[in-house]
């Protein structure tokens, strides 16, 4: 499920069935890095996008939550714990963030065992069928993450 009119119109009939958020983190940045977090932030949602579709039905896939990178990393992890409450609050027992920003995963957090790292993939240059098997293994891994999870 997706943040859609018709899918949270079906969330809110089968709520009892889809018990896990999926939030993409997506980092901004108009520096020298620009280039490399737009590409980042691009493969997260397409990875996203793809486990969404293979778990509809269990996972709601939430809008990007997009931040400036040189945005406070303890506000922002106030936020998300936040966001976390939140969503539980109104039933999702699972809360999962993925990011292709790897400051997240050098500092233990709170969002740290809810947290999925993508590689940074250079996908300007890359052939589409390639692109189709890397989103399609990381969607695969993530997938085996919530699985562990859940258990």
């Amino acid at each position: 499920m997706k943040w859609t009119a018709a899918d949270v119109q079906l969330y809110q009939k089968e709520k009892d069935y889809i018990d896990t958020a999926l939030i993409p983190l997506i980092p901004i940045t108009m520096d020298d890095g620009a280039k490399a977090a737009a590409s980042g932030g691009e493969f997260v949602q397409l990875v996203a996008g793809e486990l969404e579709r293979q778990l509809k039905g269990r996972v709601f896939l939430f809008p990007p939550f997009s931040y400036f990178l040189s945005e406070s990393r303890k506000l922002l992890v106030e936020r998300l714990t936040d966001w976390t409450s939140l969503l539980m609050e109104q039933g999702m027992k699972y809360v999962f963030y993925i990011t292709c920003d790897r400051t997240w995963k050098e500092q233990e957090t709170v969002i740290s065992d809810r947290l999925w790292t993508v590689p940074t993939v250079p996908f300007e240059n890359m052939d589409e069928s390639y692109k189709h098997e890397l989103v399609r293994d990381q969607a695969s891994q993530l997938l085996r993450f919530f699985i562990a999870q859940w258990s």
